[in-house]
């Protein structure tokens, strides 16, 4: 597959669950098809918005071969497979090849807070033994540590590291992660309220949360911007901000599940530790998405 299908609007899908916490295939299923049908651009399972924390090795795997059976080839399936255990983070990426994706996804280790020539190590050891392009998942937020450009660009000259999810929502990193990387190595972004600035600092896409409920109104920013249409893009940022503020006002991704329950696209269940959202973020999510014409 040519890299260049990694751009554009990309969805950190949720995983949806029955009331008493169970996968609910079928739902899964019938999310992915309405993500593509929306023209989403590439799916991102089993990442921190797919509750990767709390699904078993077996769950983790099983959605991972649900992507890439219900996409068929459309779009890209960019397959989490994050640890901070290496040997743990080359099982999933070693499946996800086995099962067709077409690219894996690994967070920067968290909590056990490697060195930068840990992070080096790690992910060289998982690009040797997994013969899919990968991008690195830098979210000092969640993990602690942040790989810094000198480091991203030693990664960068393995053939099998081509790019970054960057949440570090620091705009100026995209310059200094293509000087370090070089100008073919794919910046996409991983914070939604950042998305078109990012773009407009050399990225080349979202993967987002708010793509999960709005996946028209995301594209069509992508496909604005690259029309070379700002005006239409910044039009719809704008419309999704306030979206944006909702899918964040508790640990993701309570808000963004009872957001989708409300599309009918799955229950709000979300495995504990995570909490259900309170009433206050409820009326914000409601708000916002009646705000933006999601919902009426």
């Amino acid at each position: 597959m040519s890299l260049s299908r990694f751009q554009g609007s990309m969805t950190a899908l949720i995983t949806p669950m029955t009331a008493d916490g169970a996968l609910d295939e079928k739902a899964f299923v019938d999310f992915v098809e309405w993500q593509i049908a929306e023209g989403t651009e590439c799916l991102v399972p089993v990442g921190t918005t797919g509750e990767s924390p709390t699904l078993s090795h077996e769950e983790h795997k099983r959605i991972v071969e649900l992507t890439v059976q219900t996409a068929r080839g459309r779009v890209p399936v960019m397959a989490g497979a994050g640890s901070n255990s290496t040997a743990e983070a080359i099982d999933f990426g070693l499946h996800a090849q086995k099962v067709g994706a077409d690219a894996i996804l690994v967070v920067t280790p968290y909590y056990n807070k490697p060195t930068q020539e840990g992070m080096f190590l790690h992910f060289s050891a998982i690009a040797d033994a997994v013969d899919l392009p990968m991008f690195i998942y830098n979210i000092p937020a969640r993990s602690v540590v942040d790989m810094t450009p000198e480091t991203m660009g030693r990664l960068a000259k393995h053939r099998n590291i081509v790019g970054v999810k960057d949440a570090t929502a620091n705009l100026t990193r995209p310059y200094h992660q293509a000087r370090a990387c070089g100008a073919d190595f794919i910046q996409l972004s991983g914070e939604d309220h950042t998305a078109l600035a990012h773009l407009a600092a050399g990225g080349h896409g979202c993967i987002s949360v708010t793509a999960n409920i709005a996946p028209r109104l995301c594209a069509e920013l992508h496909r604005a911007w690259r029309d070379g249409q700002v005006k239409e893009a910044m039009r719809i940022q704008e419309r999704l901000t306030p979206v944006h503020d909702a899918m964040f006002a508790e640990t993701s991704p309570g808000p963004v599940k009872y957001a989708a329950s409300l599309l009918g696209r799955g229950s709000d269940h979300c495995r504990l530790p995570l909490s259900p959202v309170s009433a206050t973020v409820k009326e914000q999510v409601r708000a916002a998405m009646v705000g933006a014409g999601l919902l009426n």
